[in-house]
């Protein structure tokens, strides 16, 4: 196979104009974030968001020039648009709520924003973070998920979504739907086996352009379902988007209490209240003879609840039912809602929905202060 160098790409590039410019995109400098790995390729186009309509038909048109070239197996561009970071400083006071903090944007229309976290992969992060949502969305709560995992996207298929989502207006995505959930992730956008090669600020943006560029509606609880560990991608979040709360997710053994304790310290650093823990894999119950093995150990999660101060929300079994189920898009709320499983995470939820209830009311009952 031919190998590509960062050239030959801007090369083509070039021979994408600005709409309504001489200039091509390149000269410009447009083109931020480029990588050129093992034939596939990524990178962004800063825009004027303003113009966002105009520049859909460009990124294709941008994609398709690189696609082109001999010895690519992969392209995906994005846009960037870049707003203005002098806001205005006369702004009206608002009155703090669940979805204000310091330096962080509202997103219209949701309530509540809850990650869920873990300190490593390999616990099951992804299907609890389903389960979850589904489980509050059966309790009659308008529920959306957002996959932030822009490297390892899980959602569409544990969700049982396929296709793309559309963009009536041009500027806008629509949240893809099943089960009654909402959901948003960079699988729908780029094929399922194409690797993502991008940079820490291109892997921003996308976020950022996740969040707030698709048309959720109204929510009472999105769910995020966080990459693994405490890099950047995780403290961004946290740190720009107006979290209620956070969950981490953990298996019982001592090495994977480790890395959540570390997941539990970056939202307290950041002041993101931690809802509880969740103990995944929790034991294993043979379903021929229905002994009970415990794999990983069993309660280290539910004693690092108490020594760290915070809510055990609950555990959950290693059971090849609930693997199933979230690898075929039919998780196991919604395909066997009566199931020991089911009830666990329904049990979960509830204790979730408590908590950003009471949140809810503190924030009603502290006093507006305005300063003049």
């Amino acid at each position: 196979m031919a190998t590509v160098s960062e050239e030959q790409v801007l090369d083509a590039l070039k021979t994408i104009s600005d709409p309504g410019k001489s200039e091509d995109i390149v000269s410009l400098g447009m083109i931020s974030g480029l990588v050129v790995k093992d034939g596939n390729v990524g990178f962004a186009i800063e825009i004027d968001p303003q113009r966002a309509s105009e520049y859909e038909p460009v990124r294709k048109a941008a994609e398709n020039v690189v696609d082109a070239i001999p010895g690519i197996l992969s392209v995906t561009a994005m846009l960037t648009a870049h707003k203005d970071a002098q806001a205005p400083q006369q702004a009206a006071p608002q009155q703090a709520g669940p979805q204000q903090g310091r330096g962080k944007q509202t997103v219209p229309g949701i309530k509540h924003i809850v990650a869920v976290a873990s300190g490593k992969g390999g616990v099951g992060k992804s299907t609890v973070a389903t389960n979850i949502a589904l489980a509050l969305s059966a309790a009659g709560q308008s529920v959306g998920i957002l996959d932030a995992d822009i490297y390892g996207p899980s959602q569409p298929r544990m969700m049982g979504i396929t296709g793309r989502p559309n963009s009536p207006d041009g500027e806008r995505l629509e949240a893809m739907e099943n089960h009654g959930v909402k959901v948003m992730s960079m699988g729908f956008l780029v094929p399922e086996d194409t690797p993502m090669i991008w940079r820490g600020p291109m892997v921003m943006s996308a976020l950022q352009q996740l969040m707030r560029d698709v048309n959720w509606g109204e929510l009472d609880v999105m769910i995020v379902d966080m990459p693994p560990g405490t890099g950047d991608a995780q403290l961004s979040m946290s740190q720009d988007v107006p979290l209620a709360g956070a969950v981490i997710v953990s298996t019982p053994q001592d090495i994977a209490l480790l890395d959540a304790r570390k997941g539990l310290n970056m939202f307290r650093k950041v002041e993101v209240p931690v809802l509880g823990i969740v103990e995944n894999m929790s034991y294993f119950a043979c379903p021929h003879c229905g002994e009970r093995t415990d794999i990983f150990s069993h309660g280290g999660a539910h004693e690092e609840a108490d020594r760290l101060g915070v809510d055990f929300l609950g555990e959950i079994p290693l059971d090849i039912a609930i693997r199933e189920t979230s690898d075929g898009g039919k998780p196991i709320v919604v395909s066997d809602p009566d199931s020991p499983h089911s009830k666990a995470f329904r049990a979960i939820a509830d204790r979730i929905l408590d908590k950003l209830s009471d949140a809810g009311e503190t924030q009603r009952a502290m006093p507006n202060i305005v300063m003049q």
